[in-house]
């Protein structure tokens, strides 16, 4: 995704992907998947080589044990490629409502605290966030009036302390079929978007790439303009009409990420999602973020060219 060499940040405001080059990771469940087929299964190898080829983001939560040293671990590899970092930060207190996803930081300091480590870890190298998947599309669905605030207030900081750093975030706002777009602008508005870069639409989602921008550019016109970013790992043939979200049969990998999307509004077309890992232990699949090589070939052979 863009050219080769040394990477440097974008000045405030600006696309921090476009031109820059994004990290395949040579070590990937994909990649090792490929190596391990290339002899016994060769045609599927090379359906799978589809998702190995391709970069992808790398998320940060409560399983890593020392943020800062595996954020820097990380972002070290991606410098020396000459890349932009593209990371998830994945600890917010309640997260995912204690559904496939759950846990996140035990209070609020413990938050405050673990951003603080993340930015660490990035140590001022050209990297992209995205804050906090599914934080406001389940913003009222399980916290007190209390929580709801103090999750804000915690996104808001995150948003600030990640920015000073250099980091250019992107604010999750969920997906075109979730909540409406004066609801998810006024959360988003509320969650300190002034400062971000802008906000990230359909992370781990089936929804199409055309209405994810038709949705993105309702939203973006209520908050002065602001750009977003779409996740396309697996939206190649859109969500199923019950709109099932945990592993669904029958989806395909969408877009490959590119900065060249043809429109200002979006800077990027992105696989925030790793295409392949499980969405939750439901319709067969192993505990969420596990890697599945069955799901993950069903989703490169239903691929579009």
């Amino acid at each position: 995704m863009g050219a080769q060499g040394s990477a440097t940040a974008p000045a405030p405001g600006e696309n921090p992907f476009k031109g820059a080059r994004l990290y395949v990771d040579p070590t990937s469940s994909a990649r090792r998947q490929v190596e391990a087929w290339r002899s016994s299964r060769p045609e599927d190898a090379a359906m799978i080589e589809k998702i190995a080829r391709e970069p992808q983001s790398f998320w940060f939560g409560d399983w890593n044990h020392d943020v800062t040293a595996d954020v820097n671990a990380r972002m070290s590899e991606i410098a020396a490629a000459g890349a932009v970092g593209l990371l998830v930060a994945y600890d917010i207190p309640n997260r995912d409502c204690g559904n496939h996803s759950a846990g996140g930081a035990a209070a609020a300091e413990g938050y405050k605290n673990w951003i603080r480590a993340f930015a660490r870890g990035i140590g001022g190298r050209p990297a992209a966030v995205i804050l906090e998947p599914d934080a406001l599309g389940l913003l009222k669905d399980c916290l007190t009036p209390e929580q709801q605030e103090e999750r804000l207030a915690l996104l808001g900081d995150a948003v600030a302390v990640l920015g000073q750093g250099g980091a250019s975030v992107y604010i999750d706002a969920g997906n075109a079929k979730w909540q409406p777009p004066p609801v998810m602008a006024e959360r988003l508005r509320a969650a300190g978007l002034e400062k971000a870069r802008g906000f990230a639409l359909n992370v781990s989602n089936f929804v199409t790439t055309e209405e994810s921008v038709a949705y993105g550019k309702q939203i973006s016109a209520l908050l002065s303009g602001k750009p977003f970013v779409i996740d396309t790992s697996r939206n190649g043939n859109g969500p199923t009409k019950e709109l099932q979200w945990c592993n669904p049969d029958g989806r395909a990998l969408g877009r490959s990420p590119t900065a060249e999307t043809g429109d200002p509004l979006v800077d990027a077309y992105l696989w925030i999602k790793l295409p392949g890992e499980s969405d939750g232990a439901c319709n067969g699949g192993p505990r969420a973020g596990e890697w599945w090589p069955e799901y993950a070939l069903g989703l490169a052979q239903r691929a579009k060219p």
